[in-house]
């Protein structure tokens, strides 16, 4: 059946995570977290909250939500003791993709839920993006005894699979770009969903707008691991096509931003993989962009929601419908089976942007299954 959503309650993420799960630390703002779930969990935590308090130890609340599925051969089927599946979602941080992600996530648990007559529960997590917070929220996970793991982004992917090691909890990964870059195959208990970047297809469209293009701006990040691979991509194929290009890195807003601005008068294009770091920081750099007359074009639609010229990706709506698909398999059946790689060839086009660039976007009629016409959204 359908749950209704409790909603606003506050998690403080613990200072730090000792033993065998989090310590009880006083509340710190840069360590609060909101989680929306459904209500079965809500009140179980709730209890567990309220036993924390009063014993000021994890371990009265530890055995709380269920018992945590070890299949680390991938066979035989489970069924949790108390008849309700615990699945934690953990998103790195809290940008539109993963938003997106989480939401198709969370529909799809639910209509599979009404499918097979099952209970399913979830929470939602938000690693801000900090190494130091996914490992906490990972401590916690295992702790509590969550069922199946759903990390969204590779770092957050990388994370939970390293602290679901012991246990051999189950992992289903949703939206890394390379998993064999990450180091996420061939692991037991880990599968999910990629969104491989088709980058020469993107470059393509960009010569498609201007095939005089002398310089090409590669602006990314050098902490985003799935950034790496397209970048590469994008040199060897811009060399094969004697086009120049200027590379720009950061590792915050503020850095991105800066790189933004000293590209301005030196390149002709911009291209972004998808780089969390780049995209967090779109709605700045975007106008920069535009006035001065430079498309960008970025690997994910959510960067062109936010301002940048054109994409050709996956539609995150159907990626996070099929990552729930495969942690209901997981969770019904047993089974962990292989990756999936969505294919992505809709072209997303930002259509205020277009026009500040006087940019005639319907060269990209043909190229992909189909044209997306989105405008500029704060979210």
């Amino acid at each position: 059946m359908s749950h209704g959503w409790d909603k606003g309650l506050f998690f403080y993420t613990p200072a730090q995570a000792v033993g065998s799960g989090p310590s009880i630390a006083s509340p710190k703002p840069g360590n609060m977290e909101v989680i929306v779930m459904k209500n079965n969990t809500m009140k179980k935590l709730l209890t567990a909250a309220l036993s924390l308090s009063l014993a000021l130890s994890l371990a009265a609340c530890s055995g709380g939500s269920g018992s945590a599925a070890s299949n680390g051969s991938g066979s035989g089927s489970y069924a949790p003791a108390d008849g309700v599946y615990q699945v934690a979602i953990v998103r790195q941080l809290d940008h539109a993709s993963m938003n997106e992600i989480r939401d198709a996530i969370i529909a799809q648990l639910d209509a599979r839920e009404a499918e097979l007559n099952v209970t399913i529960d979830y929470e939602d997590f938000n690693g801000n993006n900090d190494p130091s917070t996914l490992s906490q929220i990972g401590a916690q996970i295992i702790a509590d005894g969550y069922d199946v793991i759903i990390p969204i982004g590779t770092t957050a992917a990388q994370q939970m699979v390293a602290t679901a090691e012991p246990t051999q909890t189950p992992v289903v990964y949703g939206t890394v770009s390379y998993p064999e870059v990450a180091k996420l195959t061939g692991i037991p208990y880990v599968t999910g969903t990629s969104d491989a970047l088709n980058t020469k297809f993107i470059l393509d469209m960009m010569l498609a707008q201007d095939p005089d293009i002398q310089t090409v701006g590669l602006l990314y990040s050098t902490s985003e691991v799935n950034s790496a691979p397209a970048i590469e991509d994008a040199k060897a194929y811009l060399d094969s096509k004697g086009i120049g290009y200027l590379e720009k890195t950061g590792n915050t807003s503020d850095e991105i931003i800066a790189a933004v601005s000293s590209m301005t008068g030196q390149v002709d294009a911009v291209f972004t993989p998808t780089d969390n770091v780049v995209q967090a920081a779109e709605l700045a750099i975007a106008p920069t962009l535009a006035d001065a007359g430079i498309p960008h074009y970025a690997g994910a639609d959510s960067f062109v929601r936010n301002g940048a010229f054109a994409t050709c990706g996956v539609n995150y709506t159907d990626l996070g419908s099929q990552t729930a698909d495969l942690a209901v398999e997981v969770l019904t059946t047993g089974q962990i089976p292989e990756y999936v790689t969505v294919a992505g060839d809709i072209i997303t086009v930002n259509t205020e942007t277009a026009a500040a660039l006087g940019a005639d976007y319907s060269k990209f009629a043909d190229m992909g299954s189909q044209l997306v016409e989105v405008q500029t959204t704060q979210d």
